[in-house]
């Protein structure tokens, strides 16, 4: 992929020469007196590196939202890495932050921005990354910050030798895919996961819609979709290092290919074919206009023993009103044909979705149409938003509901979702489920079974990255709690086999024992 010519590539200094010289930013925190509110004296916080030598340094990255961003991420922390940084998941003994951020939600800008300013006040070198200052550049808080953006994070090695050096550079251009302009850094890059069990394959960086509160796009960009035999050799590559779970990710995955004349289902087809043996996939979120088209294949897709029966189909409201209101470009009555659909041609598929509470043009009654729809369907994970303005899109230029009428509606709907349980028919099946990580407990592992319901099981050693067969004990809102079916040992086999023998040999011996009597009562 080449760089195209109007990538910015801005270094400012920061200091002055003598700072420069010495490696040394400083960072001045004025501090005031809370009852008269009065300068006291400045706290100046003084950091140095470890080490000044370049690519020697120890460096924390933390990431907010989806998991395009957690692969982005990981990416980052590969290439550092294999350039010899250090990676750390202790910010207080890292030289440099690099936070990568989600544009979603306002918590999680309020916790991006919180960040930044604790890196400060530590004296921290930081970077930011992701959508927020892709989708921002002009944010008062990312100012004088070395900045990442989302189709250059294959060059966070030259952003932090240079913020390290005492500057800021600002990465915000774009890159190509198949000639175009809408795309992402290479598949290919060394990646440090954070379970290495779990690849993250981001399929297309952008997406096709242009729904009225979402920032993502003004930071992603229009769809481009990775060659399928680079994505294809990303998964090959990853199981070959040891991951068993693949998870497929993008912005819209059912949109994938429609700019390179491809499609979704092609995709999966060549994916499926080189899935080993005890590893599974796990298809990521997808809107409703375009699943409607490949309805079949989909199906047959989730049907399969290594794919996990499981889709995230954002609905977002109940209502068409406000369906049109946020361009989603489908009904509701095209969102249920998806969910029946796939409901009876891949029995006990698990279907998640998203609502967005109080979006400005909701009423009474279309909240009452999206209350309608999730009693309908109760769906076992029911992600519930308040709507936040986005700076910059459609919708926050509309006159906002009431908070507190907001906060009323995803009330009730958050007690709704909580009336009702959808795993309790599970108790007493048995299942095989994927082990991927370990509970924070230290106690329990946490695996999925088919449905990608989350199964919790007693700790054994050796069994991360194993399917493990277990008979399901009970049922929780959330996850299943199971045990391990333990399979016959030898010895106990062996003995079963011989009494199997003897019974087996039981009637030749009565008959033996009939004929002997015969005779013997014949001689008598």
């Amino acid at each position: 992929m080449d760089d195209v010519n109007d990538i910015e590539d801005l270094i400012t200094s920061v200091a002055d020469a003598a700072e420069i010289g010495r490696n040394k930013p400083r960072n001045v925190v004025h501090l005031r007196h809370k009852a008269k509110n009065k300068p006291v004296q400045a706290q100046v916080v003084d950091y140095k590196p470890s080490s000044q030598v370049p690519g020697t340094q120890t460096i924390y990255i933390k990431t907010w939202g989806c998991s395009h961003n957690s692969s982005d991420g990981e990416y980052m922390a590969g290439l550092l890495s294999h350039y010899g940084y250090k990676i750390t998941d202790d910010k207080t003994i890292a030289d440099l932050w690099i936070l990568n951020s989600c544009t979603v939600k306002n918590p999680a800008e309020d916790h991006f921005r919180n960040e930044i300013t604790a890196g400060k006040k530590s004296g921290k070198f930081v970077v930011v990354a992701g959508c927020v200052p892709q989708g921002d550049q002009k944010s008062s808080f990312i100012q004088n910050l070395s900045v990442i953006g989302v189709q250059q994070i294959d060059r966070v090695i030259e952003v932090v030798e240079e913020t390290l050096k005492g500057h800021t550079i600002r990465l915000l251009g774009q890159k190509k895919i198949n000639g175009k302009k809408d795309g992402g850094a290479r598949l290919q890059l060394p990646k440090i996961r954070k379970n290495k069990l779990i690849e993250i394959i981001a399929i297309s960086t952008g997406c096709l819609n242009q729904c009225t509160y979402c920032k993502t796009k003004h930071a992603r960009g229009n769809l481009g979709s990775y060659p399928p035999d680079e994505i294809v050799q990303r998964a090959i590559e990853s199981f070959n290092d040891g991951a068993v779970e693949l998870w497929l990710t993008s912005e819209d995955t059912g949109a994938y290919g429609l700019d390179i004349e491809t499609n979704l289902p092609a995709l999966l087809w060549r994916l499926v074919e080189i899935i080993p043996e005890g590893c599974m996939m796990r298809i990521g979120m997808t809107n409703p206009p375009y699943i409607l088209n490949h309805l079949e294949e989909i199906a047959k897709i989730l049907s399969h023993p290594r794919v996990y029966a499981f889709l995230h189909v954002p609905v977002q409201s109940g209502s068409n009103q406000v369906l049109a209101d946020m361009k989603r470009e489908y009904s509701i009555e095209e969102f249920e044909a998806v969910v029946n659909f796939l409901r009876e041609k891949v029995p006990g598929v698990s279907i998640a979705t998203d609502i967005i509470c109080g979006f400005p043009t909701e009423t009474e009654d279309d909240f009452s149409e999206t209350m309608h729809i999730c009693e309908k369907y109760k769906f076992p994970s029911l992600f519930i938003n308040q709507f936040y303005p986005r700076k910059g899109t459609p919708a926050a230029r509309l006159p906002k509901i009431p908070t507190d009428m907001v906060k009323t509606r995803t009330k009730r709907l958050t007690e709704l979702f909580h009336s009702y349980t959808t795993y309790d028919h599970r108790v007493g099946e048995i299942q095989e489920i994927l082990i991927t990580e370990e509970a924070k407990s230290g106690n329990e592992l946490i695996g999925h079974n088919k449905f990608y319901e989350q199964v919790i099981v007693p700790k054994e050693s050796e069994a991360l990255g194993k399917k493990m067969k277990v008979i399901v004990k009970s049922a929780k809102k959330h996850c299943l709690i199971a045990e391990k079916v333990h399979q016959p040992t030898k010895v106990f086999k062996d003995k079963l086999q011989r009494i199997n023998n003897i019974y087996s040999a039981w009637p030749v011996f009565a008959l033996i024992i009939c004929v002997v009597a015969r005779i013997l009562w014949l001689l008598v």
